[in-house]
């Protein structure tokens, strides 16, 4: 049959399903399960409204929300060609954190009309992640949506892509004896996931950050038709360096790109300063050839699963939500994706760091763990957590 034969026999009826909690085998069991037994959860929950964290799924349930506009590297193929990602999405939640989720996908493009939307299904779930949603329309959903619910928004595409790059760069700082601090450190691509890496990047605790796109350098010089590279430029590049991406690498310590396959030389990479770091995340062609940067590069990272050091958004997502959905959160803020990043970053010991692993693999059974614990820490220092609640992960 060949791979691609075994893949689409695997996606015959999609991925997840339902399951009973409670096996309904007679009548007596139908009357609680349903009328009329049920009447009487239901005026529980009338009374009070955060009865449902308690008497339905809400408490373990999240919505995987996608118009379809930008789906893996295929672009805009529209919600119906969208749902077996958000499928997947929704088998990972579970089988790395057992958080149940529902994959929708909506057809619409329209800014108001997904803000709408997401806001009428809110009282079924526990938190939202966004995906796949294209830029600049995914940020105003994310701010808006954020605002407006008080149940966790996250679009891991943003997020998720920044929390596994920070984790990464801590740790090959170290193997290169470097620091964040003090280090010169060129973004390449400011799309969602390049901003939100950038920014992530700052709050960390970098200060050299320079910000490339496709007309060069971002700085405060310029002004730019985007807004958001209009306020992100007031934040980076300290000197005010211009010019193109062969420009500004010189010296710099790391190159991280979430831009497009290869855009990145031998020869810029030459330009970097010693024990150079290179985070080539462009799927499937990275911003350059690892085999061919392996001679000049002291750690390479891509988002491919067949190379080391891969930068992969399930190492995040399934752990934030679980610490997110067990402190009753209101919010996934700044403080508990820092959080999320250091401990990802901590689950390698430092003994045991080298250039070839400087990330955990997905399967660490540790990972979700040390993630939740830190999340929900941060979630009870900030003041965005309702409740102590921590279950065990089954």
């Amino acid at each position: 049959m060949g791979i691609l034969g075994d893949i689409i026999e695997l996606h015959q009826g999609g991925k997840i399903e339902t399951m009973l909690k409670h096996p309904i085998q007679n009548k007596e069991d139908l009357a609680k399960v349903y009328t009329p037994g049920v009447a009487q959860v239901c005026q529980e929950i009338a009374r009070n409204q955060s009865k449902a964290y308690e008497l339905t799924t809400k408490k373990n349930t999240v919505a995987v929300i996608s118009d379809g506009t930008a789906v893996l590297g295929l672009g805009d193929i529209g919600p119906h060609a969208a749902m077996p990602v958000m499928e997947g999405k929704a088998a990972l939640f579970k089988q790395f954190a057992n958080v149940d989720a529902v994959p929708v996908c909506l057809d619409t493009k329209d800014t108001e009309e997904i803000i709408a939307i997401v806001k009428a299904l809110a009282p079924t779930f526990g938190g939202i992640n966004l995906e796949d949603i294209a830029s600049p329309r995914c940020f105003e959903i994310e701010a808006r949506l954020r605002a407006e619910l008080d149940i966790p928004v996250f679009h891991d595409d943003q997020h998720g892509t920044a929390i596994v790059v920070l984790a990464g760069l801590l740790n090959a700082f170290k193997v290169c004896g470097k620091d964040i601090t003090t280090a010169k450190i060129v973004v390449n691509g400011l799309g969602a996931a390049g901003l939100s890496v950038a920014k992530m990047l700052l709050k960390a605790g970098a200060t050299n950050l320079i910000g490339v796109d496709r007309f060069g350098a971002i700085h405060r010089n310029e002004h730019y038709d985007n807004p958001h590279w209009n306020s992100f430029a007031t934040i980076s590049n300290p000197f005010e360096e211009e010019g193109s991406l062969s420009d500004v690498i010189q010296d710099a310590d790391a190159f991280v790109g979430v831009s497009a396959g290869n855009i990145l030389s031998i020869e810029d990479v030459q330009r970097m300063a010693d024990d150079r770091i290179i985070f080539a995340m462009a799927n499937p062609i990275p911003e350059i050839d690892p085999i061919l940067a392996a001679p000049f590069v002291r750690v390479m990272a891509t988002g491919r699963s067949d190379f080391p050091n891969q930068i992969n958004n399930v190492l995040c997502f399934p752990g934030i939500f679980r610490g997110a959905l067990d402190c009753g959160a209101i919010d996934i803020n700044e403080e508990m994706k820092l959080a999320a990043a250091q401990a990802i970053s901590s689950v390698i010991d430092p003994a045991d760091l080298n250039e070839h692993y400087i990330i955990p693999d997905v399967f660490d059974q540790r990972v979700v763990e040390l993630i939740r614990q830190a999340v929900m820490e941060a979630a009870y220092r900030t003041g965005v957590a309702r409740h102590v609640l921590t279950p065990e992960i089954h």
